[in-house]
């Protein structure tokens, strides 16, 4: 059996490894473009932030450890440019020049490249992307070259991490992202408080702009937005996405939706004796069943792995799961994570889902160091099934998520997270854990224990309803929707009547900090028979939501 893998890094290493490993005896190629077939891409922005010291560290493996550990045959500078599926041969440009290559099983793991827009000046020296070990040495060079100014292109996961790491070394740095709000999978309530801590950071957000040119500026250059400014760059890092490097895959019949390729439950392609994996392949989406690449090392790494076993243990191998692109990333103290599908994820597939904001603390209160975590889960209204979860904070986030993301794979629905059995101790969690919490909320709303209502429709709900904030006098002290019947919730009892009188038959939502109140607000009110609900997430979620908005709206009294 002769394996030729194309492409090393997540996917192609993992699969050539593991073939390894069910088979001694096969004759196993990896043919890798670039100089390193095995690197850290995930990460090379704590090497241009200096957090990495040594680059040596970014390289897990070379061709002559993985010669020595696993017998595989590594060559580098080695571009596939060809595939002829009839013959069993792949068209290879080599450091030697033009050559061919027979194989028995193929597996195409070329990755993605980073997407260029076609503007002018985009062709800088200037400006680079931060996908290899090239890129991350160049950058650090020309931090340590004296660099003042930076801008990054685009605020997804990896531009993000490339700004934080421009501004540990010093520079300042601007980012320039053409959707509404930084890392766009993120929900606009929870980006709030990433764009937030990046203000913090010193960084400087232009969201909902896009870059129009590059030009020169005196051995600098000029970043031109679409509104008239410009912004100085030493250095530019583009960032703005990657598409399916599939080019001459696509041409040899390898069926490619949007440039990337088809596969099936095992990895195989449309052509014979043909696999693939990696960020270059088509995944079905596992909540939404879109069909899109997923660029995350952790399914590439797995996919690999079960695609070799399809190779070599066909009738033992395992279908490779549809992804639910769990990721996450550090933004100066905080914590951005997300599992599952968001909002824009659900409206475009039409499910029907319920949301759920919640802001409990990551451990004990009455431990020292207690942080809220901003959770944000949805679920399918007509049954609870969990769709998917987000949450930002300083601690604790990661493992929220990864349980939820556990769950998710479990087909669990919101009720089932009341019951997981979650380790509590004061310093790392509660005895009732924010996953539990999200369960209990959730099964109020599916049997209408709770009704909510959401910041986004704060508009329609102050023509149409009495605003009751059941916060505290301090509380509103600090900032109130203007017209808001303030009771506090210990007193609601007593004053029903108050409220009555101020509905004058309309409907009554209910308000507090966090949602915690109000919803035991809205359970007095409803039994007293009002038309009630409760602000999903409370001010906390309201805030966030309105954004800038919110200095201007919110009403400030002593």
């Amino acid at each position: 059996m002769k394996i030729v893998i194309v492409g090393g890094v997540a996917g192609g290493m993992s699969c050539a490894a593991r073939a390894r490993r069910l088979d001694e005896a096969a004759e196993i190629v990896v043919l890798e473009r670039g100089e390193h077939v095995s690197f850290a891409n995930c990460g090379l922005p704590y090497y241009v932030g200096g957090e990495i010291t040594d680059p040596g560290a970014l390289l897990v493996q070379t061709p002559a450890s993985l010669r020595a550990a696993l017998d595989l045959d590594v060559r580098t500078r080695h571009d596939v440019t060809g595939l002829d599926a009839d013959r069993k041969v792949v068209t290879v440009n080599t450091p030697d020049g033009v050559a061919e290559l027979d194989y028995d099983a193929l597996v195409l793991a070329p990755g993605a490249r980073a997407v260029v827009p076609p503007i002018p000046g985009i062709d800088s020296p200037r400006v680079r992307t931060l996908r290899t070990v090239e890129d991350a040495l160049a950058l650090r060079d020309g931090v340590e070259a004296g660099a003042r100014d930076a801008v990054v292109l685009g605020a997804g996961f990896i531009g993000l991490e490339a700004a934080e790491a421009l501004a540990h070394q010093g520079l300042n740095v601007t980012i320039v992202e053409l959707a509404p709000h930084v890392l766009p999978p993120l929900e606009s309530e929870l980006a709030t408080l990433v764009t937030a801590e990046l203000a913090a950071l010193g960084i400087d957000v232009r969201a909902g702009v896009a870059a129009t040119a590059i030009e020169p500026a005196g051995g600098r250059d000029a970043v031109v937005l679409a509104d008239g400014s410009r912004v100085p760059a030493d250095l530019i890092v583009l960032s703005v996405g990657v598409r399916p490097d599939t080019a001459a895959f696509e041409a040899a019949g390898v069926a490619c939706e949007r440039g990337a390729m088809l596969v099936d439950a095992h990895g195989r392609t449309s052509l014979e004796g043909v696999w693939a994996v990696g960020d270059a392949t088509a995944s079905v989406d596992a909540v939404t069943e879109a069909v899109r690449p997923v660029a995350l090392a952790g399914p590439a790494n797995r996919a690999g792995r079960l695609v070799a076993d399809a190779i070599l243990r066909p009738e033992q191998a395992r279908p490779i799961p549809a992804p639910l692109g769990t990721a996450i990333v550090r933004v100066g103290s905080l914590t951005a994570a997300l599992t599952g599908a968001n909002r824009a994820a659900l409206d475009a597939a039409g499910l029907e889902y319920v949301t759920l904001h919640l802001h409990p603390n990551q451990h004990a209160g009455y431990y020292p160091g207690a942080t809220q975590i901003h959770l944000v889960v949805h679920v399918r209204a007509q049954d609870g099934l969990l769709l998917g979860a987000q949450a930002v904070g300083t601690d604790g986030v990661d493992k929220r998520i990864d349980v939820l993301a556990t769950a998710m794979r479990g087909g669990l629905s919101v009720t089932d997270l009341i019951d997981l059995d979650l380790s509590y101790s004061p310093p790392y969690g509660q005895a009732k854990d924010p996953v539990n919490l999200a369960g209990m909320v959730g099964e109020n709303v599916l049997n209408q224990t709770l009704r909510l209502w959401y910041a986004e429709d704060l508009d329609a709900v102050r023509e149409q309803a009495l605003l009751l904030d059941a916060r505290s006098a301090t509380e509103v002290a600090t900032g109130a929707i203007p017209g808001a019947l303030n009771i506090p919730h210990t007193q609601l009892r007593e004053r029903l009547d108050e409220v009555r009188a101020a509905a004058g038959g309309r409907p009554v939502r209910v308000l507090c900090a966090s949602g915690v109140r109000s919803a035991i607000a809205h359970r007095v009110l409803t039994q007293a028979g009002f038309d009630s609900a409760s602000l999903s997430g409370g001010m906390l979620t309201l805030r966030a939501t309105l954004g800038d908005r919110a200095t201007a709206l919110l009403a400030v009294g002593a």
